[in-house]
This record gives C-alpha cells, structure tokens and sequence, in this order.
C-alpha cells in the first residue's frame, strides 16, 4: 500500500507540509485541533479573525496564514480528490471540475476582513464531498 504522500504530484509537497505544520502548530500552542474536516474551518476563520483583532501585524502573521490556507486547501484536496498546482512559487487547488481555488490568497483576505476559508472550502466542494 502506497501512502498518500506517495501518490500525490509534486506541487502538493510544500502546502502539504505547510498544512501540517499549521497543525501542529495548533495543536500545541493555541490548543486548537483541526482535523481536515469542513467544521474544523470555521475555528480556523475565528482564529484568523482573532489575530485581526489583537491587531497582529501583516508580515509577523504572513506565515501563520499561509499554513491555514494550505490546510483548507487540504481540506479541499482531501474531500474532493482536488489537486495542488504551482507556477511562479504560488499554490493553487485544482477541483475535479477544472476550477481554480486560492485558498493561501483567501487565508490573507480572511485576515484582511473580507474573507473565509470555511465559505471558499462550500464553495469549491459544491457542499458534497467524495
């Protein structure tokens, strides 16, 4: 049996980290368990919301977000049998439909007030998952 890291393309390698290193992350400092669930994307979009509103600056957050966007592109992958694209250092989720989902980009529009991972993860899955 080949391990899902094994089978998935190469542009998927760094959001995957990336997503588990959020996890982790999570998990051990803000005590906050995400498991690749839709659901668990609404306490993702509330921990966004809350570095906004202590004020976090940009740049200090810029890391955090990338690693709670690549978690809901996770999300996506893992529920719709999405696919990771890359060109030019940015990462994209690929639906089975063709579309594209920014959800790296949707994490830094969260944090700006006009976002939510959980609204594009609805949007992207169709509100079914495989």
């Amino acid at each position: 049996m080949t391990t899902q890291q094994e089978t998935r393309p190469a542009a998927a390698t760094k959001p995957v980290r990336w997503a588990a290193d959020a996890v982790a992350t999570m998990r051990e400092g803000a005590r906050l368990r995400l498991d690749y669930s839709e659901q668990s994307l609404w306490r993702v979009d509330r921990m966004i919301e809350g570095l906004r509103r202590e004020g976090t600056p940009p740049d200090a957050a810029g890391h955090v977000l990338r690693g709670l966007g690549a978690y809901a592109g996770e999300v996506i992958a893992r529920g719709t049998g999405a696919e990771w694209w890359t060109a030019g250092g940015d990462h994209w989720i690929r639906t089975p439909d063709g579309r594209l989902w920014d959800p790296i980009d949707e994490a830094r529009r969260c944090f700006a007030g006009h976002g939510s991972l959980r609204l594009l993860c609805r949007d992207a899955t169709g509100g079914t998952r495989r």
